[in-house]
């Protein structure tokens, strides 16, 4: 006896049994698309995640909360000049519509939840219906993650790659402890990414123009779109303009702008609305250096003031840098010794490094490059761009994980880079007990990620200097170890043989050195990415 399936073809009858016979997850696997293994990580992780509803929230739980408030209890033209709290609107509008979406449900389970005077409001209703919020649309990540599993010519890798994203700790520490929407966001990019791959990229071009409508930090990636649509999608091989496509992506494009700002733009309110979204009244580094290039300049500059200090010499030392920059504090950046870095200075730089890459994509404007492309444009950016934020590293290791399954090149790559990137944000978490729920999930996530992708594409060096840069990758890895003893021995340490007058003077070493060597690995993540890109 024969069944037939929905798509009309014929099953056995034991097919039919073995699906009777299986546990309820698994037939709802079935019925969702997803194999019983995918089920069964979707539905562990968010079991986890569920039982860290009660972990530490940072002030972006109130942030969000307050805008809840703001776009349910005020008119559209009051969003972007409320004031009532520090946390003002300073997204874009279509993550505005977003909060005014989930404002309808949280009004009904709370309304205190979306009072707009009830400042820092942590009931335990607001804790359970905001942390499910990011569990719920993060689903828009683990659905694209399933396509690229659907339609990768090695799917077993593939698979890999998307269970190490989806269940990737810069989610776990930044989203679900921390609290932010970056999952969410992130699938709206992977999609985009998703349409390019398989060759969709008038979609690849809207849903990036979207994107951006949600939070304009993923401007950073844009110019890598820009030259791979125009030159893949507007343009001939010969290098003539296509002038429909042409057309169809600028109207596609504009559309999703005139949707975002149009009602802003006819009340006159652009103005205000740039000035929320770009206040560049902010220093070189945030409170906590972000591991780039500028974290590394800021630590010479101190050495080199402490040398000035022992030593004299004829260096001039710049006054009002003596103080700045050393304990972490919010504010400008002003160097001792080293010459001042100004926004104009980051920019022209940034623009330079990615041009770099933009002419290599224009020249070949194929998926693999346009991809390495937009790694590198974030990576630039978040390298050398302005005041970076240390969570601006998932624009690096996201899109970078899709990579990694090139070659044992880019394999490396990747391990230093996430290495690196995730440890830099464990400082995100200082108390005791989210502190030992990220280190140990880190641990547990690399294992299960770099250990099978290593066994199948590693390959033996084949030169003396391969050889020595493998070994010191090696011992720089194995570093991380001691670092992390470090940062969690010393305040123990020094307050207990000091007392807290010397912890305090000292509170900001840990953090320092954790920015430091996480920002070498990145460096050095960066120079291989790039050396591989423009050589390959």
């Amino acid at each position: 006896m024969q069944s037939t399936s929905s798509e009309g073809k014929t099953a056995p009858a034991s097919t039919e049994k073995e699906y009777a016979i299986q546990p309820p997850f698994s037939r709802w696997a079935v019925k969702f698309g997803m194999s019983p293994t995918e089920w069964d990580i979707l539905f562990l992780s968010t079991a986890f995640k569920l039982l860290l509803f009660p972990a530490y929230r940072s002030t972006d739980f109130e942030v969000h909360r307050n805008w809840l408030a703001i776009t349910h209890s005020l008119p559209i033209s009051q969003w972007y000049y409320d004031t009532t709290s520090e946390w003002t609107l300073d997204y874009p509008p279509f993550f505005a519509y977003f909060e005014k979406i989930l404002s309808i449900p949280a009004y009904i389970i709370d309304p205190r939840m979306v009072d707009l005077n009830n400042l820092n409001y942590s009931a335990w209703s607001v804790i359970a219906y905001q942390r499910t919020t990011v569990i719920v649309t993060e689903l828009v990540l683990g659905a694209v993650l399933l396509r690229f599993v659907r339609g990768a010519t090695d799917p077993s890798m593939q698979r890999l790659i998307s269970a190490s994203l989806f269940l990737h700790p810069g989610f776990l520490i930044v989203d679900h402890i921390h609290f932010q929407y970056n999952g969410f966001m992130f699938g709206i990019l992977l999609f985009s990414v998703l349409m390019a791959r398989n060759g969709n990229k008038l979609a690849s071009g809207f849903l990036f123009a979207v994107l951006l409508n949600f939070k304009h930090i993923y401007m950073y990636l844009a110019p890598a779109y820009f030259v791979y649509l125009l030159r893949a999608f507007c343009m001939s091989p010969q290098g003539s303009i296509l002038p429909t496509r042409f057309l169809s992506l600028a109207n596609a494009v504009i559309i999703v702008f005139v949707v975002s700002l149009g009602p802003f733009l006819i009340m006159g309110q652009i103005p205000q609305l740039l000035s929320r979204l770009f206040p560049f009244t902010r220093g070189l580094n945030h409170a906590y250096w972000a591991p780039n290039f500028w974290a590394l300049l800021t630590a010479a500059d101190r050495v080199l003031l402490q040398y000035v200090k022992r030593f004299g010499g004829e260096i001039s030392v710049n006054a009002s840098g003596v103080a700045s920059t050393s304990r972490g504090l919010v504010g400008d950046t002003v160097f001792a010794v080293l010459p001042n870095i100004k926004p104009v200075h980051t920019f022209a730089i940034t623009v330079t490094c990615q041009s770099i890459f933009l002419v290599k994509l224009w020249r070949a404007p194929n998926y693999r490059s346009f991809l390495t492309a937009l790694t590198l444009c974030g990576y630039t950016s978040f390298m050398f761009g302005w005041h970076v934020h240390e969570k601006a590293i998932l624009l690096v290791l996201v899109p970078l994980s899709l990579l990694a399954a090139e070659n044992y090149a880019y394999f490396r790559t990747f391990t230093i880079a996430s290495t690196a990137g995730v440890v830099s944000l464990f400082p995100l978490l200082f108390t005791p007990a989210e502190q030992a729920v990220e280190v140990v999930y880190s641990i547990l996530w690399a294992a299960v990620t770099f250990v099978p992708l290593n066994r199948r594409l590693y390959e033996f060096p084949r030169s003396l200097q391969a050889v020595i840069v493998g070994w010191a990758e090696n011992l720089y890895l194995a570093g991380f170890i001691g670092l992390q003893l470090f940062v969690t021995v010393f305040p123990i340490l020094t307050r207990e043989l000091a007392g807290d007058g010397a912890e305090k003077s000292w509170e900001f070493l840990p953090l320092m050195l954790t920015s430091l060597y996480c920002a070498v690995g990145l460096v050095w993540a960066y120079l291989r990415l790039a050396a591989l890109y423009l050589m390959q």
